[in-house]
């Protein structure tokens, strides 16, 4: 997910094992991108220690997956203890495993209210897939509507409903079929809201005081207006099973959606008998100082939401949680997986809850959130930043300054140009879709220190690719 590599620290870059990063590389598929030159050795908290002895501040986070930061004890211990008394529970031979048990009367507490039966897996393509196969089954319809600039996943089905770079598709046709893609309010670059005044937005996230509130920010409708005309004259309801979201958009660039969008969506889903899947795999578990993403952005409840990365703190571990009469009318067998539903998948994630929970994350990641967006917009005073968005610790800034057509543009590369620089310096930082964006997924534990670190190597680093 991060575009182009470093050119190598040298020919002989330091590896492990008594072979050289070239040795390794080279048994490595280059279909994998890769960032650094590096072998990881060690981690902990928001750092990571490579063989080369650099420290590495880590504000990707495994591309959000680690919640409570790099091997937090409780984690660890977690891990241990299950390891110690049953390792393999397969799903099918032994349904549930007491680390199973302990993980569903947590998900009690967090998940919404309706949303009261489970079904787990391995990643958040897999999640994606099976919720695909439970709107078809449960509807009896064939076609899903995605939106410009989604990610769920590098799987068949996934990839077909993934728009956020070419990259992830291309020479891999035909897709399956049956798959919509509607646009996606990119607010920032809307020429209706342009010509109208910003009717709103603005460089900072609508969060106060960062912000004017949310709900003052307005959107000229077209996008909601192309998803009617879509059903009249692409996919007609009657064949239509799903629409899926990210409530936060992820890959795509970590947008929110305007006002009311996601509660529209749910009134035309409940209008024409469609199911709502929010694909939480990203914005979920945190991430974004609320349990899921689209609480912060209404009050709808999703048919199906999903979620993975964040979970488990770094154990392979995602779910599809629904109402629990779409799962009814699936008979046995229709899903499974070998490794579902991991007893360490289970203990790691029952753990990440209780830490999320008994440490005060949910709050921290707010406030942190708050001093990570303040200092960017910080620096968007003496920078080209053009938008700072997110929510809680899932934020990223955009680049661009306007072109003589009123569009706003920047130079292609500038996104890959600064997390190389911050790596240079010892911080590991992500770009995020095809327009020019750097995001911000740090762990949930996050310093206030290590905040104001991060923010000092990323000046150095505008420094270096602005002047």
């Amino acid at each position: 997910m991060v575009s182009g590599s470093l050119a190598r620290l040298a020919s002989e870059a330091v590896g492990a094992g008594g072979w050289s990063f070239p040795q390794i590389a080279q048994r490595l598929s280059p279909a994998v991108s890769k960032f650094q030159d590096v072998v990881a050795d060690r981690a902990s908290g928001s750092y990571v220690w490579t063989t080369d002895g650099r420290k590495h501040l880590d504000f990707a986070g495994g591309i959000g997956v680690l919640s409570t930061g790099h091997c937090h004890p409780r984690i660890v211990a977690a891990i241990q203890q299950q390891a110690r008394e049953i390792i393999m529970a397969q799903q099918n031979i032994l349904p549930a495993s007491k680390a199973m048990v302990g993980l569903l009367q947590r998900l009690e507490r967090i998940m919404p209210s309706s949303l009261t039966t489970h079904f787990f897996c391995n990643s958040g393509a897999e999640a994606v897939e099976n919720a695909v196969k439970i709107a078809r089954n449960y509807t009896g319809r064939q076609n899903i509507i995605s939106f410009d600039g989604a990610y769920h996943g590098r799987t068949y089905g996934a990839m077909a409903l993934t728009t956020s770079k070419t990259v992830y598709r291309q020479n891999f046709g035909p897709y399956p079929s049956g798959v919509n893609v509607a646009p996606y309010p990119y607010c920032l670059h809307c020429k209706t809201r342009q010509a109208a005044g910003g009717l709103g937005y603005e460089v900072a996230p609508n969060v106060p005081p960062l912000g004017k509130p949310y709900a003052e920010r307005q959107c000229c409708g077209t996008p909601q207006e192309a998803l009617d005309w879509m059903l009249k004259m692409h996919t007609a309801p009657s064949e239509t099973a799903a629409v899926i979201i990210e409530p936060i958009l992820g890959e795509g660039g970590f947008l929110t959606p305007p006002p009311g969008f996601l509660t529209r969506l749910r009134e035309l889903c409940d209008q024409h008998g469609m199911l709502l899947i929010f694909d939480e795999v990203q914005c979920g578990v945190a991430r974004t100082g609320r349990w899921w993403g689209h609480q912060h952005l209404t009050e709808a409840q999703p048919d199906l939401l999903l979620f993975a990365k964040g979970i488990a703190s770094g154990v392979p571990f995602a779910g599809v949680s629904a109402r629990p009469q779409l799962y009814r009318r699936m008979s046995h067998g229709m899903m499974g997986g070998t490794y579902g539903g991991s007893a360490i998948g289970c203990a790691a994630a029952a753990a990440t809850i209780d830490v999320i929970e008994e440490e005060g994350l949910l709050q921290n990641a707010a406030e942190r959130g708050e001093q990570l967006a303040r200092g960017l917009l910080s620096l968007a005073e003496r920078y080209p930043i053009i938008d700072v968005r997110g929510r809680g610790l899932m934020l990223a800034a955009e680049f661009g300054r306007q072109q003589p057509d009123g569009s706003l543009r920047a130079e292609p590369g500038t996104a890959s140009k600064l997390t190389h620089a911050a790596g240079r310096r010892g911080m590991l930082l992500l770009g995020a879709g095809a327009r020019e964006t750097v995001r911000f997924l740090p762990p949930l534990n996050l310093s206030a220190g290590e905040v104001d670190e991060g923010l000092s190597i990323f000046e150095d680093s505008l420094r270096e690719v602005f002047g």
